[in-house]
Parts: C-alpha cells; structure tokens; sequence
C-alpha cells in the first residue's frame, strides 16, 4: 500500500532539516575550535611584533623594524578573521535555534529559486541580424 504523499514530503523535510542540524553543529565546532586557535597565535604574534620593533627601534635597526611591522600586520589579518569567524559563530547558532523552534528555513533552496527567477529567456541572435 502506497503511503500518502504529504506523508513522504514531510518525512524527508524533517530528514533534511537534521541532517541540516547536524552539519551546522559539525561547522560551529570546527570554526569555534579555529576561532581559539586563531586568538592565541593572534596574541602571540601581535607581542613578537610588539617586541620585535621595540627592540629593532632601540637599537636601530631598520630591517627589523619592517618585520616588527609585518608581524603587527599579520596579527591584524588574524584578528580580522577572528572576527569574522565570530559573526558566523552567531549565524550558526541562530540557525540551530531556529531549527529547535521550528523556525527554520532553508536559505539555499531561496536563493537557487530568485537565481532562475532572475534568468532571461536566451535571445536569438541568427533571427535578430536576418532581419536587420
């Protein structure tokens, strides 16, 4: 006997939306677990790059300073994609909130939609310069 087919539909919704649980906690655990990584070699190679110019300047030596100065960059890229790594901490935890609540929906399936919505119909060319 065939099952009806709201039944199918809503058991493959509720199969998509755990294994969509169950892929944003694998990704909020690895970014979370880079996130501290990247903040203790932030700090770390912020203070080589601290005490690199620092010493550099005090004895003069201007090729250490530029790789003080790199460090100081460096920390700051690190420190920015910390930042980032954050901002989609939070993503994710809302996302797993929604999905507990029920609240969830799928961005991906919107966006592939508008992406066809917004496709014009192929022009042809061969009938456009024939009857020029």
């Amino acid at each position: 006997m065939k099952r009806p087919v709201a039944d199918q539909i809503k058991e493959i919704m509720e199969g998509h939306t755990i294994d969509e649980l169950k892929s944003l906690m694998a990704r909020r655990r690895r970014l979370n677990r880079c996130n501290v990584a990247m903040i203790y070699l932030f700090h770390l190679v912020q203070s080589a790059g601290i005490m690199t110019t620092t010493i550099a300047t005090g004895y003069n030596y201007t090729y250490l300073i530029w790789v003080g100065v790199g460090l100081n960059i460096l920390a700051s890229l690190l420190n920015v994609y910390e930042k980032t790594n954050a901002h989609l901490l939070k993503t994710y935890m809302k996302d797993i909130d929604e999905i507990k609540n029920g609240q969830f929906e799928d961005e991906e399936a919107v966006e592939k939609q508008d992406d066809t919505a917004n496709q014009q119909p192929p022009t042809n060319t061969t009938a456009l310069l024939s009857s020029a």
